[in-house]
């Protein structure tokens, strides 16, 4: 499949903030890395300190521990992964695409963000589990998401020959969102018997989203 240019998805970073908070964010700046290429448990803050630049003492004087660090990152990630969707998201993005050309670009978009940023969601999704601040925050951003891909794929629903397209749509995003949580940040698709590169599993599963949805339209 050929994305045209102007179809071209890429995570989006707001501006630059004012000079007072440059340290704040080059210590953000560097956990994020550190913590999607490591893990949340194995990225120490001497680290963290060391690639921003900076020292623990100005760590502590903006973070009680490494705990407040994430929720601080997190923070900056749904801001960011705000701004993406509503980059990528824009329906004059995608005015004259099929919902097959949708859903396929949207889904490999999708694995390479879950596969840059592996260690840092996958600290976000267990912190989840504990911490109702925490999970909120992410549940905004879920839903924030959802309802953009969801108004794309609802407003081709001629396209779409499930009986009941926002049962069909709703369910497809449940899907997406849970594959890529499970494949993504807890399992490996190669190991076992079956063996994928992420771009394969991008095509298979938003190929399997458009069978259900009655779509009749597969493409790689």
């Amino acid at each position: 499949m050929v994305t045209s240019t102007k179809r071209e998805l890429r995570w989006v970073t707001p501006p630059q903030q004012a000079r007072s908070q440059q340290t704040l964010d080059r210590i953000l700046a560097a956990a994020e890395v550190l913590i999607a290429e490591k893990g949340f448990e194995d990225t120490p803050i001497s680290e963290i300190v060391r690639h921003a630049g900076s020292s623990v003492g100005a760590f502590y004087s903006r973070f009680e521990d490494k705990h407040a660090l994430l929720h601080a990152i997190s923070g900056r990630f749904v801001e960011q992964a705000m701004a993406t969707t509503d980059f990528a998201l824009d329906p004059a993005r995608w005015n004259d695409a099929s919902i097959g050309e949708l859903l396929h670009s949207v889904v490999r978009f999708l694995v390479s963000i879950y596969r840059e940023q592996a260690g840092l969601l996958r600290a976000f999704v267990i912190r989840n589990h504990t911490d109702p601040e925490f999970r909120a925050r992410q549940e905004r951003l879920t839903l924030y998401v959802n309802r953009g891909v969801r108004e794309l794929l609802l407003a081709r629903a001629d396209e779409i020959g499930h009986p009941d397209p926002e049962l069909a749509v709703h369910f497809i995003l449940t899907l997406i969102f849970g594959s890529l949580e499970y494949v993504m940040l807890f399992g490996d698709m190669r190991t076992g018997d079956l063996t994928l590169s992420d771009d394969q599993y991008a095509g298979e599963l938003a190929n399997a989203c458009l069978a259900y949805l009655g779509a009749g339209e597969n493409q790689t």
